[in-house]
């Protein structure tokens, strides 16, 4: 019986978009290079397993030339993890994550000049 018992809240815990690799997670911006970026972020995992990344209503940055939302770890952008540009340089804008990026393997959303190799803004997740 105990066992099942197990199996019964590992399949709740499946099913009830709770992920022992991923948790829904959120930040907030930190400006880099002048850009002044600052605001929230929320990642959160969806039902059929993608991802969204999703910018709060209190999200701004300066405008700048090629701003991507993306992922790196610990201070680094990491290359090829851009999703897509910016629809604003302000408020709400949510992005689906390509299934090829991993999302638990990152720590932090970056907001980032893709064209120029500059980052204009960072949030560490937790």
């Amino acid at each position: 019986m105990k066992h099942l018992s197990v199996l019964l809240l590992g399949a709740a815990l499946t099913f009830g978009g709770i992920s022992a690799a991923f948790a829904d997670t959120s930040g907030t911006f930190k400006g880099l290079k002048g850009y002044g970026t600052k605001g929230g972020v929320t990642v959160t995992k969806n039902a059929d397993g993608t991802h969204t990344v999703t910018l709060a209503s209190n999200f701004s940055m300066k405008q700048a030339p090629d701003p991507q939302i993306g992922f790196g770890n610990n201070g680094k952008f990491k290359a090829g993890t851009n999703i897509s540009l910016l629809k604003s340089n302000k408020g709400e804008q949510s992005f689906v994550v390509p299934a090829s990026i991993d999302v638990a393997s990152f720590n932090e959303v970056y907001v980032y000049c893709v064209k120029y190799n500059v980052p204009l803004g960072v949030a560490k997740l937790n």
